[in-house]
């Protein structure tokens, strides 16, 4: 019998933009046009999306005296982005930091040309001192960046319930080490740090839809995170 792809809507719950989507967008910074975090960007995007496909029961995450292996379970998902991440740990179990460094150096293209497709980012072809071609990123007029910027706060800040959405976003970004680039709009006080630290174990209160045995598969994916970028930074 042939397992059919699942539809996004089916996969993520939802029609909304992937997880790593809202990552990359929110990791954007409109004053300077640049990506936060470039060094270890791709541990970051690579855990964004082993997180939502923990989340949505698509793989299986287990801690083994070798370390944490990732195997997927289930229909493949349709999406591509998260499909290449299914595939690569569908024939057998992968370690997690390796499936990150395995599937993260892929994503920051063709995420970011989905996030100028949306509208959300404005790409410019410009030369500078006249002469040297170059391509400027300013941010879009959809809004959605301070949408979700303002959701991160309100969860870090003001103590809200998160969404799995929110949660993993606020996680995402304390395990990236992006999250003091954000601090005009997310003061870096121990609070904060509190509270972030409590998502990226799972701990999301009532409010997020996935169970909590995904929500702890998800933690494992971020955590995996920093353990990759702080390997990433001894051995540059």
């Amino acid at each position: 019998m042939t397992t059919e792809p699942t539809t996004p809507a089916t996969v993520s719950g939802t029609t909304e933009p992937l997880l790593v989507e809202d990552l990359l967008l929110l990791l954007f910074m409109p004053d300077s046009g640049t990506i936060a975090g470039e060094n270890t960007l791709f541990y970051a995007l690579g855990g964004a999306v082993l997180a939502q496909l923990t989340q949505v029961g698509a793989v299986e995450i287990e801690k083994t005296a070798l370390g944490t292996r990732v195997h997927s379970i289930g229909a493949p998902p349709s999406d591509v982005i998260l499909r290449s991440a299914w595939d690569y740990s569908a024939d057998k179990p992968r370690g997690a930091q390796g499936m990150l460094a395995a599937i993260g150096p892929h994503l920051r293209k063709p995420i970011l040309e989905r996030l100028i497709e949306r509208g959300d980012i404005v790409s410019e072809n410009r030369k500078v001192l006249g002469l040297i071609p170059t391509t400027a990123l300013s941010e879009g007029p959809t809004g959605r960046r301070a949408q979700l910027l303002a959701r991160v706060r309100a969860v870090l800040v003001d103590g809200a319930d998160p969404d799995d959405v929110t949660g993993s976003l606020a996680a995402l970004l304390y395990a990236s080490g992006a999250l003091p680039t954000f601090h005009r709009d997310i003061p870096w006080t121990s609070s904060v740090i509190e509270r972030a630290t409590a998502l990226q174990n799972g701990e999301w209160g009532a409010s997020a839809a996935s169970s909590a045995v995904n929500r702890t598969m998800a933690s494992v994916a971020i955590n995996s995170v920093i353990s990759a970028g702080v390997i990433a930074q001894v051995t540059r």
